[in-house]
């Protein structure tokens, strides 16, 4: 048995993949380190209260006027640079004339960016660019998770009958869960907009914390990653532990369908225990960044256990094939 990470990189991988993967994780890395500083300098506007002195108020406010200055200055690089793979992706979806996963990622990013900016400007009500660059490095991270799952695998495993069974069954389940991920964006956005301008007209102070985090809460990251960390998964265990029966591939096949439609069933589910909580208000958009940070998480950790179960599979049977 071979020893396997999702962060190693073969020996084979084309030169254009590295590329793709070493300026993703420069992306990755400007995000993480932006929403640092970005929430250390929103750290004044958290602590505001009107039931502090008057000379108090104005000092703070003078230190919060500064702050959203200097995390404007640190999201921009993060709009421009670490989100382009989002801005790219909305673009093609629009070109293509469907609906994205990127496009309510985008929106929600301007939704929340636009108004910050005008608020820097004015000096008059609240910004969100920790919201921002928190959704940003959160999105980029689980992608990033989701790209080296990928290209881990050896490119030897993807030209034998073993994987083109996974690979058939990938193909099969995809196309179920893109229809899935579809109309979930339909939804979510619906609903977004629809709840957003209730928020305006009955109480416009907090229409656009709802639209944001409802925005944030329409990206299907968790949906997008629940069958390719799964088919990656059932493809490095095939390259660690390579299957010596035909039953052993049916097995894994049937394991990573069950993986899968646990990946697409609980995100789904966790979408839908969030998504009342932020239409009322009770979710701000950082929170909902971390939630959907969860949710895709959540859905690598539970991929793991295709390539751990075809690993205790394939030492069961292992004596067999010695015999």
């Amino acid at each position: 048995m071979r020893k396997y990470s999702i962060f190693r990189i073969p020996a084979d991988l084309a030169p254009e993949q590295r590329r793709e993967r070493r300026r993703m994780l420069a992306q990755l890395g400007i995000a993480w380190l932006a929403m640092m500083q970005v929430m250390m300098f929103a750290f004044p506007g958290y602590l505001r209260s009107q039931s502090m002195s008057a000379e108090t108020l104005e000092t703070l406010d003078k230190a919060i006027y500064l702050m959203n200055w200097a995390g404007f200055m640190l999201t921009v690089p993060v709009i421009l640079y670490s989100a382009l793979p989002i801005w790219r992706g909305a673009w093609l979806s629009i070109r293509q004339g469907r609906v994205g996963m990127d496009i309510p990622v985008a929106v929600g990013i301007l939704i929340a960016f636009i108004p910050s900016v005008r608020t820097t400007w004015t000096g008059q009500g609240e910004v969100y660019f920790d919201s921002v660059t928190m959704f940003v490095a959160f999105l980029m991270t689980a992608r990033y998770l989701e790209l080296c799952a990928q290209q881990s695998v050896d490119r030897s495993v993807q030209q034998g009958e073993q994987y083109s069974l996974v690979e058939a069954f990938r193909v099969h389940i995809t196309q179920n869960a893109n229809r899935l991920a579809f109309w979930f964006i339909v939804v979510q956005v619906s609903l977004a907009v629809a709840l957003g301008i209730v928020w305006f007209i009955y109480r416009p102070e907090h229409a656009l914390a709802v639209v944001v985090a409802l925005f944030v809460m329409s990206c299907p990251c968790a949906l997008s990653m629940a069958v390719p960390t799964a088919v990656a998964a059932a493809q490095s265990g095939l390259s660690a532990c390579p299957a010596q029966r035909e039953t052993e591939v049916q097995e894994l096949v049937k394991n990573t369908r069950k993986i899968s439609l646990q990946n697409l069933h609980g995100s789904i589910a966790w979408h839908f225990l969030m998504t009342p909580l932020a239409a009322v208000g009770l979710v701000q958009p950082w929170l909902a960044a971390i939630a959907m940070f969860v949710s895709s998480i959540a859905v690598g950790i539970n991929s793991i256990r295709v390539y751990r179960q075809r690993v205790r599979v394939g030492h069961a049977a292992a004596p067999h094939s010695l015999v």
